[in-house]
């Protein structure tokens, strides 16, 4: 690193990772997206990229590991830090972090499911706002492996519609044709604009 970037480097470093929340124990997948976005933007996670390199990487490989554990344990609750065990490389400290959320996901993906089945239109915030966060939560459970069909979706969110849409129901389900999310979607919102 050269000289203007090295006194430059305190100030972007402590302004890049503001963004990056303080794991408490119940944010661990938005703490780990924001972290892993930051490291990369500030290139300093080649020590995630690649296992210790030859002698001639080395010291870029170092800086970038060494970096990265001290962002990735000041970026973490002391309460949770004094449960994980010491670890020479970042790659190996995230995924000791990691272990100790294993079983929070199980706890999320039935949150998230919970959460899923009792989602019904109640006319706030608008047609469109009701099926992204639908589909945002059908997101999250398949990173969770919890995987269902486009059809499903489909079918699911015609069924949490209020009585107004009946007629819209029932002309989706006389016509042989399947409608992807887009489609639904945007024919939601054609028929929000009718009923209104």
């Amino acid at each position: 690193m050269d000289l203007a970037n090295q006194a430059l480097f305190p100030t972007v470093f402590s302004q890049s990772t503001s963004c990056i929340p303080i794991l408490n124990g119940s944010n661990f997948s938005e703490w780990k997206e924001r972290l892993t976005f930051t490291l990369g933007c500030m290139d300093i996670d080649l020590a995630f990229r690649e296992d210790m390199p030859p002698k001639k990487l080395y010291e870029r490989w170092e800086r970038s590991n060494r970096l990265s554990l001290l962002l990735i344990q000041n970026h973490i609750s002391r309460k949770i830090r004094g449960s994980i065990p010491d670890c020479k490389t970042a790659k190996e400290f995230l995924t000791a972090v990691e272990e100790q959320f294993v079983s929070s996901k199980k706890a999320l993906a039935s949150t998230l499911i919970s959460r899923f089945a009792s989602l019904k239109y109640n006319d706030n915030g608008g047609i469109r706002e009701h099926i992204m966060e639908l589909r945002d939560i059908a997101a999250q459970l398949k990173s969770l492996e919890v995987d269902m069909s486009e059809t499903f979706l489909v079918h699911f969110v015609l069924n949490s519609l209020p009585m107004e849409y009946a007629p819209f129901k029932i002309s989706y389900n006389t016509h042989t044709e399947k409608w992807t999310m887009n489609q639904l979607l945007a024919m939601c919102v054609d028929e929000e604009q009718r009923i209104k």
